[in-house]
């Protein structure tokens, strides 16, 4: 089970040589624990390997082995070694078969352990890792902290394991009606009905929020620490969503930074200075695609907080 396959009478010989020097020095039980240390040890432990049928060249496909599909399915969905039913169906070389493999993937969604894929794969995915980046300026949020920081995290966790368990439309990523808060986030979005430290799934009041588009880890780690950043959330929805990232900026052009910031003798909005900044020839051709979408997504704010007014 350690090496996640069957024992070939190599791996067995190997390991008994371990287990005779530990008992010719110290008896059984070191016998025992020089094996297991081996066991540890061993690569075939530490890493997985994927053994091809036979010869093959270089960029050549093949067919991984029941064996080996068997450990890529458990440590995606479940971030674990395969189970005995999983690896008795691969080493029985039954796991490939289309409806059987549908099955075992069915089973293993409805496992607990199922839900190490929120914080794993939609982690990685969706970038949440990002939001310990973001440090939101406390003269501006003075009411943000780490506790609501893993809450914003958790709430993405949990609203992307139920689209899995549940077998929702993937246009649920941008359309749902509902997500996951408990009484410290809700009060931060503004809802009320919440109470407690438990999460819970919400439906939101009104149509100001919808989907991953509403949630606060995702307009947090698109932001900068003191203001929103449509562009970033435009590359954001670009890069991670639609898999279309755009060019990199050419060399020596200005930031949105070196940009003014106030006309008239008042500050003038994010959306103002970003028309200037795309008046620049260099800057329009990529800033015409992802600003519209950032634009969007303006009405909240660095943190993820409803707003209709910036600089106001």
């Amino acid at each position: 089970q350690a090496f996640r396959r069957p024992l070939t009478d190599g791996d067995q010989e190997a390991l008994m040589l371990f287990y005779e020097q530990g008992a010719s020095d110290g008896g059984f039980e070191i016998g025992v624990r020089t094996g297991l240390e081996a066991i540890l040890a061993s690569p075939h432990f530490v890493f997985r390997f994927e053994e091809p049928p036979g010869p093959v060249t270089t960029g050549q496909s093949y067919r991984i082995s029941d064996v080996d599909l068997a450990s890529r399915l458990s440590y995606f969905l479940w971030g674990a070694p395969p189970d005995t039913e999983l690896r008795s169906l691969a080493e029985q070389g039954n796991l490939s078969d289309p409806e059987t493999l549908e099955a075992q993937v069915y089973r293993m969604l409805l496992d607990s352990r199922a839900e190490a894929l929120g914080p794993r794969f939609a982690g990685q995915w969706l970038r949440l890792q990002d939001l310990e980046k973001v440090h939101p300026d406390v003269r501006l949020d003075p009411d943000f902290h780490q506790q609501l920081a893993d809450a914003m995290r958790r709430e993405t966790e949990l609203f992307f394991n139920s689209l899995i368990a549940e077998d929702r439309s993937i246009l649920d990523l941008y359309a749902a009606d509902y997500t996951f808060v408990n009484e410290r986030l809700a009060k931060h979005y503004g809802f009320s009905g919440v109470t407690g430290e438990e999460f819970q799934r919400f439906t939101y009041p009104d149509d100001s929020r919808r989907g991953l588009f509403g949630h606060g880890s995702i307009l947090t780690l698109t932001s900068h620490a003191g203001r929103t950043s449509p562009v970033l959330r435009g590359k954001w929805v670009m890069e991670v969503l639609l898999g279309t990232p755009p060019p990199p900026p050419p060399p020596g052009v200005p930031t949105l930074e070196d940009t003014k910031g106030s006309a008239d003798g008042r500050l003038i909005t994010t959306r103002e200075r970003m028309e200037i900044h795309r008046a620049n020839p260099a800057c329009e051709s990529c800033h015409k695609l992802m600003d519209p979408i950032g634009l969007a997504l303006d009405n909240y704010d660095v943190t993820g907080r409803w707003r209709i007014r910036e600089n106001g």
